[in-house]
């Protein structure tokens, strides 16, 4: 194969970046709660909206990527889960811990009228 092939074989493969939302937000809402934890911990709602409507879904298990990848090509409920850590504390606590870590849940529904911030505690 020569140099040329093996330049245009890598440029058919190239992947495009963006950070253009895959689905539609709706109305934003957050919970006191939800406010309340965000200013505690300095986490950017903003920042974190950004990045579930991105398809980051934060701290989710596989199964549930896996449901909202599905959930947007059909149109059903996308949920992301955001542990309010930085990142090595994330890193460090077992799986099983997490949950007793500050976290926040952003939730769109199926409708995309409305996407929710709020802590599990509150759902």
């Amino acid at each position: 194969m020569s140099a040329n092939s093996s330049r245009s074989a890598a440029a058919r493969r190239m992947t495009l970046m963006s950070n253009a939302p895959r689905f539609s937000l709706g109305q934003l809402v957050a919970t006191p709660g939800a406010m309340e934890l965000l200013e505690q911990t300095g986490f950017s709602a903003l920042a974190l909206i950004s990045c579930h409507s991105q398809g980051s879904w934060g701290d989710c298990c596989d199964e549930d990527k896996e449901t909202n990848e599905l959930a947007i090509r059909q149109g059903m409920r996308v949920m992301s889960v955001y542990r309010l850590v930085d990142a090595e504390t994330l890193l460090q606590t077992p799986l099983d811990k997490r949950s007793s870590l500050p976290t926040l849940w952003i939730i769109t529904e199926a409708d995309r009228s409305v996407t929710t911030l709020l802590l599990p505690s509150e759902y």
